[in-house]
C-alpha cells in the first residue's frame, strides 16, 4: 500500500497595515512606476508593533486546522520555516505549539530563507511517508519589515510580512509526488542578513539588515529555477503540459515569468500574489497556495508545482496532486 502526505487544510494571514510604493517614495529616491516595472510590486503588508512570527503563525495555523476539520491534538509534528523567529530559542515552532495548546507533539524550526516552506514541506513529507507522523502542520511566517533598512532602496521596496500554513495528513490517495531541495553556500555574500550578536572582529559594525546584490541574485535564480523544473519533471516522468498550476516564490515578477516560460505555461496558470504582498520570504509560497485553494482556482486532483529560491543559496520544489 502506498502512503502519501496529502494536503488536508490550508491557511494564511496578512497584517492589516498596507505600505504602498508611493509611501516608500516619500523617504527614498524611488517611485511607484520604478518599483512596479522592476519587481511587479505595488504594496506590501507590515506587521503591527505587537505582532510576532508566532502570533501570525497561530492565525494561519488555526485556519488550516479548521479547514481540515481536525482537533489540534491530532497534530504529531509542527515545522515552522522562518528567518525572523520570536526568539533565538525556544523555537517559533515550540511557541506556536504552546499557542495552539498542543501538549504531545514534536515542534522545531527550519531556516532556509525564502526556500524555507519548501524545505519544511520536504521534511514533513518524509515524516508522513515513513510512518513517523500522521498529521503535520507546516508554517512559513516572516516579519521581514524588521530586517529591512528603510533607507536602502535596493531592499526596502521588496519585502513584506505574513504567514502561510498547510496541514498534511497520511493518505492512500496521491498527494505529494516528490520534493527536491538543494543548497550552495558559495553564494553566501550575494544575499544575507548579519547577526550583530554573533559579530567577530572581521564583521563587527555590520548592521542587522538584509544585504543583497540584486542583479547577481536574479541571474542565479532564473538559471537555478529552470533546472529545478527539469529535475522535478524528469523524476516524475511528466511533461510540462501535465502541470496544472505553478505556485512560485513571490520575489520578482520577471523571475516568475521566466519560470512560467520554462514550463510553457501562460501566466493565467501561475498564482501571483506579489503585487499586493511583496516578498514574504518563507511565507510566500504557502500564502499563494492558500489563496488559490480558497478562491477555487486550485481544485482537487490538479497537479501543482511549488518552487522557491532563497539566500544560501537554497532552492527547491514540491510537486503534488491537490
Amino acid at each position: 500500500m502506498n502512503r502519501y502526505s496529502r494536503v488536508i487544510g490550508t491557511g494564511g494571514y496578512l497584517p492589516e497595515e498596507i505600505l504602498t510604493n508611493d509611501q516608500i517614495s516619500e523617504t527614498v529616491d524611488t517611485s511607484d512606476s520604478w518599483i512596479y516595472e522592476r519587481t511587479g510590486i505595488k504594496s506590501r503588508r507590515i506587521a503591527g508593533p505587537n505582532e510576532t512570527a508566532s502570533s501570525m503563525a497561530e492565525i494561519a495555523a488555526r485556519q488550516a486546522i479548521e479547514a481540515a476539520q481536525i482537533d489540534p491534538e491530532e497534530i504529531d509534528l509542527i515545522v515552522v520555516a522562518t528567518g525572523t523567529p520570536d526568539r533565538v530559542y525556544p523555537s517559533t515552532g515550540c511557541l506556536l505549539q504552546q499557542r495552539l495548546g498542543i501538549k504531545q507533539c514534536m515542534a522545531f524550526d527550519v531556516q532556509a530563507a525564502c526556500s524555507g516552506s519548501i524545505f519544511a514541506l520536504s521534511i514533513a513529507d518524509q515524516y508522513v511517508k515513513s510512518g513517523a507522523a500522521q498529521k503535520v502542520l507546516v508554517i512559513g511566517t516572516e516579519i521581514c519589515s524588521r530586517l529591512v533598512d528603510w533607507t536602502d532602496r535596493t531592499t526596502c521596496i521588496l519585502f513584506g510580512d505574513g504567514a502561510g500554513a498547510v496541514l498534511l495528513g497520511a493518505s492512500e490517495e496521491t498527494g505529494i509526488l516528490s520534493t527536491h531541495i538543494h543548497s550552495d553556500g558559495e553564494y553566501e555574500d550575494l544575499l544575507y542578513c548579519p547577526n550583530p550578536q554573533a559579530a567577530t572582529e572581521a564583521n563587527k559594525g555590520e548592521s542587522g539588515f538584509i544585504s543583497m546584490r540584486g542583479n547577481e541574485v536574479f541571474k542565479v535564480a532564473v538559471n537555478t529555477l529552470g533546472r529545478i523544473v527539469d529535475e522535478t519533471l524528469e523524476a516524475n516522468r511528466l511533461d510540462k503540459s501535465d502541470i496544472d498550476w505553478l505556485v512560485p516564490h513571490q520575489a520578482n515578477i520577471r523571475i516568475i515569468a521566466a519560470t512560467a516560460k520554462k514550463l510553457k505555461m501562460s501566466m493565467e496558470q501561475v498564482v501571483v500574489t506579489l503585487e499586493n504582498q511583496g516578498n514574504t520570504s518563507s511565507a510566500s509560497v504557502l500564502l499563494a497556495f492558500n489563496e488559490a485553494v480558497r478562491d477555487g482556482r486550485i481544485r482537487r486532483n490538479q497537479v501543482v508545482l511549488l518552487e522557491a529560491f532563497g539566500a544560501g543559496f537554497t532552492w527547491g520544489s514540491v510537486l503534488l496532486k491537490y
